[in-house]
């Protein structure tokens, strides 16, 4: 049986990247997306000069700022963010039909049988790198493998603009001469359990049997534990809800995390950019489902379907803290958080005015689209719900660092 060719693409620090491309002042700047000094929320995304103080994805802004006041904080731009993304996947899409979206900034594509288009995948690759770099300008970061989990975890070995290969034969000693830090899904809870073990290292951890690692770490905990120290395969990066009628978008927290306050800034954070893309795609769905992947790598999920169609990121983020407390006991770390639009159907061109109150046309209503877009902005960055005459075309609301550098906005 003919290998698998898994690529993971990643594009690098997207939210700050896009920024600074678009931005060539702050280019080299440590350049922080979410919300506002000031302001609830957490980091987006940001960048590598920003990630050089300690500063990562899910951390609450007030932490972010008292780590590095003089970044440059930005709010999100997700009508940016989602035309960039679609341009790549796009792209994704021309070497491969077999592409599943992980989230705006990140893909698996099945490359197997591609070669006689593409050549060998380090041909593919770079010619994949160029063609995102000339669309977008974006860099991106592909790890090789031929599994979904090796994949991932080498697409970050090399960041950014990374490129790692990792043949089928050679997977399992890729695995054993990896630093434990870099086990993706084990994450610092279950770091800390193998200092405490005295475990060193992913060679020491295969070591052990399967039924003592359950004993352990638990069943689930063992059971991924005992695979992804010999590179296989336990189906934490596939979805049941990906499929051509589903959209979806997940994060992993660096940390595991159990403060409400931040689980519900990330869920605030995947509503809008899964709203957005919603509407800005043309599909509309009646269900959603919310996905919780715990520190013992257990995973839950729980879905709702309701009678209208989700028309707001506001509507969505109600129905998704619905269903966060029905599976959630708000103490149990979570590692994973992912929602899901499932059973998608388009939407026609004579049903666009479902999503507008005015019954404006031509021109209005493309003025209309461009204030729900900014809508969708606004609320996915934390800072609450605004009325849409007071956001169309206020780009200059969006944070830069005051006089003194890095000021919360006023």
């Amino acid at each position: 049986m003919t290998p698998k060719v898994i690529f993971h693409v990643d594009l690098d620090a997207f939210f700050a990247s896009v920024e600074q491309n678009d931005d060539p002042s702050i280019r080299g700047k440590p350049v922080i997306v979410g919300a506002l000094p000031g302001h609830r929320g957490v980091v987006s995304t940001c960048s590598y000069e920003a990630r050089a103080f300690g500063i990562r994805s899910a951390m609450p802004i007030s932490e972010a700022f008292r780590r590095c006041p003089q970044g440059i904080y930005l709010v999100p731009r997700i009508e940016r963010y989602s035309e960039l993304s679609a341009a790549v996947m796009d792209v994704f899409s021309s070497f491969t039909p077999e592409v599943q979206r992980v989230s705006i900034d990140e893909a698996f594509l099945d490359m197997t049988g591609t070669e006689r288009l593409w050549g060998p995948p380090v041909d593919a690759a770079a010619l994949l790198k160029a063609k995102v770099a000339s669309a977008t300008g974006l860099s991106i970061s592909i790890g090789i493998a031929p599994n979904h989990y090796v994949a991932k975890i080498a697409s970050g070995l090399r960041k950014p603009n990374g490129l790692v290969v990792v043949h089928p034969e050679g997977t399992e000693a890729f695995m054993l001469e990896l630093p434990l830090a870099k086990l993706w899904g084990a994450g610092e809870k279950t770091q800390e359990r193998f200092r405490e073990l005295g475990i060193r290292s992913v060679a020491e951890l295969a070591s052990f049997s399967e039924a003592r690692l359950a004993s352990l770490f638990g069943k689930a905990g063992g059971a991924f534990l005992y695979g992804a120290a010999r590179g296989r395969d336990s189906g934490m990066m596939t979805s049941s809800d990906q499929g051509p009628r589903s959209m979806s978008a997940e994060t992993t927290f660096e940390r595991d995390c159990s403060d409400r306050e931040c689980v519900e800034d990330v869920l605030l954070s995947l509503a809008g950019e899964l709203s957005y893309r919603l509407w800005a795609e043309g599909y509309r769905s009646r269900t959603l489902a919310l996905k919780l992947r715990l520190h013992d790598f257990t995973t839950l999920s729980r879905r709702m379907s309701r009678g209208s169609y989700y028309l707001s990121s506001s509507d969505s983020f109600k129905d998704a803290l619905a269903l966060l407390e029905k599976a959630w006991d708000g103490r149990t770390e979570i590692r994973l958080l992912g929602l899901c639009f499932s059973d998608l159907e388009s939407r026609g061109s004579c049903e666009q005015g479902e999503l507008f109150a005015d019954g404006l046309s031509g021109e209005g209503t493309a003025r209309s689209r461009r204030a729900e877009g900014a809508v969708f902005e606004i609320e996915r960055s934390g800072l609450g719900k605004v009325t849409r005459a007071r956001l169309v075309g206020r780009r200059e609301n969006r944070g830069r660092p005051g006089p003194r550098g890095g000021e919360p906005a006023p």
